[in-house]
């Protein structure tokens, strides 16, 4: 049997992050049920920074988030976190009031640009305008497309320096709860102990609970799914923005030379290693073609990935009443990755006595007990 002071169940952006936040106020072990850190949904994300998502508690997040992107800490990462990325977000005529209001409530947090059908065009020349196509847009030019793979290894890295360890493969079994000690023993029949268990585990976060003898929250995975595809032969696709409909219909952006487009499905599923359907699929490249002047000849590839929400769609991080030692960090939905700076200083806030890092978001917002009546 290994011990630690804090146990971290989940090695994606929440659990690395609360981890690499944690690790140089106490011993940390995270355990990760697969064979790489962010395999599901940190790994599948579109990896924008925007606020165009969620409402003011998740725009809040985002913001207090931001400068951890920009101005990294010089041990944290040999690369950049991100780079910067335009945001245009566009509206039909029936949509205007739908961007209007859009525009009014982000208008707090980001400094957002009206743009006509000839802005649009200049910022992305494939959008329809015509035959009632776009007829105005909103752009914020200081999006921030991040990199998944630099966090997460930043992350890692904090904790291995500060004397944790992250194990890959450790599958949570059983996990019991005895004199003021957690103890979660993993698929190959290792224990590991500590007093103190974060659940971090994404789609799985009531399924580890469940092990742990807690009752659930009540999570919600939600299927998205994405496809890649050639741009239009001549143009330098490259340079375009973050595209998004007003409405949760369609968004696409450059990849890797590609693009890809996701038709912002939310399809109720199981946790699982997450699969694209091809009603799906076929629904990204036909709203493209909906939205664009392009066609989708061929899709290059294609992934889903699973969104877990709370019942409120808000973020979640606090101990569990029910049980000592029981630490909630889950429901970041499609938020995660952009908002786990803050989250990851909140966790340490509520578990190492550290200083409260947002003054526009409380504790008993986050907290778990918000569910249990």
């Amino acid at each position: 049997m290994s011990s630690a002071d804090i146990l971290v169940i989940g090695g994606g952006i929440a659990g690395l992050s609360a981890a690499s936040a944690l690790s140089p106020h106490a011993k940390v072990t995270v355990l990760e049920a697969e064979d790489a850190v962010g395999y599901h949904s940190s790994g599948r994300s579109a990896t924008m920074l925007h606020y165009a998502l969620g409402d003011p508690h998740v725009r809040a997040l985002t913001l207090a988030s931001r400068s951890f992107f920009e101005e990294p800490q010089p041990d944290f990462t040999d690369v950049p976190l991100g780079h910067r990325m335009p945001v245009l977000i566009h509206a039909r005529a029936e949509e205007l009031a739908d961007l209007d209001e859009l525009e009014a409530a982000i208008a707090p947090f980001a400094t957002m640009e009206r743009v006509d059908p000839a802005g649009i065009l200049d910022l992305c020349p494939v959008i329809r305008t015509q035959d009632e196509g776009a007829i105005a847009g909103l752009v914020d030019r200081n999006g921030i497309r991040l990199d998944t793979h630099a966090l997460l290894q930043g992350h890692a890295r904090a904790v291995r320096t500060n004397g944790g360890q992250i194990l890959t493969g450790a599958r949570a079994v059983e996990i019991k709860y005895y004199d003021s000690e957690w103890t979660v023993r993993t698929e190959r029949g290792e224990t590991h102990s500590s007093p103190i268990l974060l659940n971090a585990a994404g789609s799985w976060a009531d399924a580890v609970a469940a092990l742990a003898g807690i009752g659930p929250l009540g999570f919600n995975p939600l299927r998205r799914t994405i496809i890649t595809f050639d741009g239009p032969s001549g143009l330098d696709t490259a340079s375009w923005p973050f595209v998004k409909t007003v409405g949760d219909d369609l968004y696409f952006a450059p990849e890797s030379g590609r693009l890809f487009a996701s038709p912002m499905d939310e399809v109720p599923d199981e946790p699982c290693d997450a699969q694209p359907d091809e009603y799906d699929v076929a629904l990204a490249a036909h709203r493209v073609e909906q939205r664009t002047t392009m066609q989708v000849k061929r899709v290059r590839s294609r992934w889903a990935g699973l969104r877990t929400f709370a019942p409120d769609r808000h973020l979640v991080a606090g101990f569990d009443p029910r049980c000592l030692g029981f630490f909630w960090l889950a429901g970041q939905g499609g938020y995660g990755l952009q908002t786990s700076p803050v989250m990851a200083k909140v966790v340490e806030s509520l578990i190492a006595a550290a200083s409260w890092p947002i003054a526009t978001v409380t504790a008993e917002e986050l907290s778990p007990v918000r569910f249990l009546g």
